[in-house]
């Protein structure tokens, strides 16, 4: 999948989670940082790719990118599996623990947990993709739906940019206004 679709389906992940499990304590800061942190998490898997939106976007990112990907072996290996999911897991926990005293209005674990929303879509989007995705890695075997691969998507191919983009706005609206009353009731507890 191309970076805008991931970044949507993190988006649609979070905004599902976010209204059917709403958080009465969470605060205007901590959710703008999460959203931040989950449109972080729906690319993050991606930084194994040397051309990797993430590594376009920074200034020394060509050579960064190339040494990440040698580092991680390869696009589509280690973090894009279970394995991968728990070391980034770990890394963004380490890194919001490392943070948590110069933002102390800010509650990491939500900000913790919209990042990997973001980086569990990221993963389960790819797995429909041709090249499918190593969940159990080291065992070598990428696994894909369908099973058949010729029934898979083409990353940046019509199905995707005219049927599951589409698709994922449609199905935001949906979640958006199915649960409009909690979405209303969020922002007006916090936006006074």
């Amino acid at each position: 999948m191309t970076g805008r679709t991931h970044d949507l389906a993190a988006f649609t992940a979070l905004g599902f989670v976010a209204l059917t499990q709403p958080q009465t304590n969470i605060t205007l800061a901590t959710g703008m940082v999460a959203i931040f942190a989950n449109l972080i998490g729906g690319i993050a898997p991606d930084i194994d790719q040397p051309t990797a939106p993430f590594w376009r976007n920074l200034p020394i990112g060509g050579v960064a990118g190339r040494v990440f990907d040698k580092f991680l072996g390869g696009h589509r290996f280690i973090s894009h599996s279970i394995l991968g999911v728990i070391i980034f897991g770990f890394g963004f926990h380490y890194l919001l623990e490392i943070l948590r005293p110069s933002f102390p209005h800010l509650d990491m674990m939500i900000i913790w947990w919209a990042f990997m929303i973001g980086f569990g879509s990221h993963l389960i989007m790819d797995t429909f993709t041709r090249e499918g995705v190593p969940w159990l890695l080291p065992i070598p075997v990428k696994f894909g739906l369908p099973p058949v691969r010729e029934f898979r998507v083409e990353t940046g191919a019509f199905v995707e940019r005219f049927v599951i983009f589409p698709g994922l706005l449609i199905l935001n609206g949906y979640i958006y206004y199915s649960h409009y009353a909690v979405l209303l009731n969020l922002l007006h507890s916090h936006l006074k």
